[in-house]
Formats: C-alpha cells, sequence, structure tokens
C-alpha cells in the first residue's frame, strides 16, 4: 500500500519483512489507510526473501556454535535496506528487538517528526548479530516474545503515524490522549446520559466549558495517581496540579 511518488508525504515508512501481507489490514484500513489515500503518509515494504540466497532464495541458516531455530542471514537484510535507500533515499533504521529501548509515547513523538522511517522485523529465532550494525535504533514494545517484528512495527508504525499533523480527523485528539503529557486521558462518557442506574457526571451536562475542563485535568490526575504511579513519579505533581487535586469545587471524578 504505496502512494504516489509525485507526491510528498509528511513521513514515510519502509517496513523490511519477510511477511508484508501481514500489514495489509492496517494499511488499507482506520486512519492508517485515510493517511496513506490523502498522501499525508506513505508506507513501502520490502521483503529480504527477494534478495535472498540461492535457487531457493535463503533467508536464514542455522546458528554458529549450535542451539534450536533458525537465524535470519545478513546478506538478503543488508540487501534490503541497500535497494531501498536506492529507490528512494536515506532514512532512520529501526530493529524491532528486545535488546532495544522501550517504545513510548515519547519516543513515538520523535519519530513523527522525521521524514523517513525504516522498520526492520526479526524472524525465527533472531537476526545475525552483524544486522545491528546496519541500523541506526534498536525499539522495543515489551517485555514479552513476538513470533517476529510484524506486530511490533505495526505497533510503532500506528502510534507514531498519529502524531504526525493531518493523520487525525481532530488535531487536538493527540494532545489530549494517555501518555502525551504524562498522565493519563480523563474518562469519557456518551449518549445515554444515564444507563442502568449510572449518571453521566453533571458538570459534562453543564455547558460549563471552564469547570469541564478543571473537572477533566482533575480526573485525569486522579487516574494517574491511583492507576499509573510509576508516571507521577517520573514527572512529579505540578504546584499548579496539586492545587486542583487538593480543590473540591467540582465532584469527584472518579
Amino acid at each position: 500500500m504505496t502512494i504516489s511518488e509525485a507526491e510528498s508525504p509528511r513521513l514515510t515508512f519502509e517496513l523490511v519483512t519477510l511477511f508484508p501481507e501481514m500489514f495489509d489490514g492496517l494499511l488499507a484500513t482506520t486512519v492508517i489507510g485515510k493517511a496513506i489515500a490523502a498522501g499525508t503518509i506513505a508506507v513501502h515494504r520490502t521483503n529480504p526473501r527477494d534478495f535472498g540466497l540461492g535457487n531457493y532464495r535463503q533467508v536464514d541458516d542455522t546458528p554458529y556454535g549450535g542451539g534450536p531455530g533458525m537465524i535470519m542471514r545478513v546478506e538478503p537484510i543488508a540487501a534490503a535496506l541497500d535497494a531501498i535507500a536506492a529507490a528512494r533515499g536515506p532514512s532512520h533504521s529501526i530493529l524491532l528487538t528486545p535488546r532495544g529501548r522501550r517504545f513510548d509515547q515519547d519516543a513515538a513523538r520523535a519519530l513523527a517528526a522525521m521524514p523517513r522511517i525504516t522498520l526492520v522485523c526479526g524472524r525465527y529465532e533472531g537476526v545475525d548479530e552483524r544486522v545491528d550494525a546496519l541500523v541506526d535504533d534498536r525499539i522495543s514494545v515489551g517485555d514479552f516474545v513476538l513470533a517476529g517484528g510484524e506486530l511490533a512495527a505495526a505497533v510503532v508504525l500506528e502510534a507514531t503515524a498519529r502524531l504526525v499533523p493531518g493523520v487525525l480527523g481532530c488535531g487536538q485528539s493527540a494532545g489530549d490522549e494517555s501518555f502525551s503529557a504524562g498522565r493519563l486521558e480523563y474518562p469519557q462518557w456518551t449518549r445515554p446520559a444515564e444507563w442502568r442506574g449510572q449518571p453521566v457526571p453533571p458538570v459534562l451536562l453543564s455547558g460549563d466549558h471552564a469547570a469541564i475542563a478543571r473537572w477533566r485535568q482533575r480526573a485525569s490526575l486522579r487516574l494517574t495517581r491511583a492507576l499509573r504511579p510509576d508516571l507521577v513519579t517520573a514527572r512529579p505533581l505540578s504546584d499548579e496540579e496539586q492545587r486542583l487535586l487538593a480543590s473540591d469545587d467540582e465532584p469527584d471524578a472518579t
């Protein structure tokens, strides 16, 4: 799913993957598909198997020293990266690996400011150690094991693309979401105003936008303090936030 070379996307993703079809749904639907269709972002997929060795286009081999499984060879990955650079220019290359730095909203924001990103997806038992010297960065999406890097790449792609101007329908959405300011997002309701004895907080029905804004900020702080105290440790409450939590001019947020 790519866009015309004549267009100038704000951000181009290059995916190096043995299973490019795994991204079909993501790239054709939701806000990502709309952003690709609009030319806001571009996504290209390159299969290392196209550069595999021999008649069978081999991309893996047994590990030196023995052990289970197979290891992705360095040559097809290097050739794929070279082909990407030759076809569309240099980019910031990232290997999805458990060794990588933890991916979070700050990392997504930094990537969203770049013009071109290459995400290298490993498979099997891993990649040849020499691949590490071919990339600029390493990212992990969490302390768990996946069969390959494709799902991790999809997480990085969507989280990053959403922060590119013009991708989301509402320009304010990304700034209000969880983690954007080191806090969880405030709780949300929609119709009906009461359901099974559970009413929507009256302040949200008041039409008083200033009161709603204060209530939402307080709710965000209370949820963060209760559910993710590590976020408060990382970014301690400001004097203004402490005053807001101490005030009681609106009903409790939780």
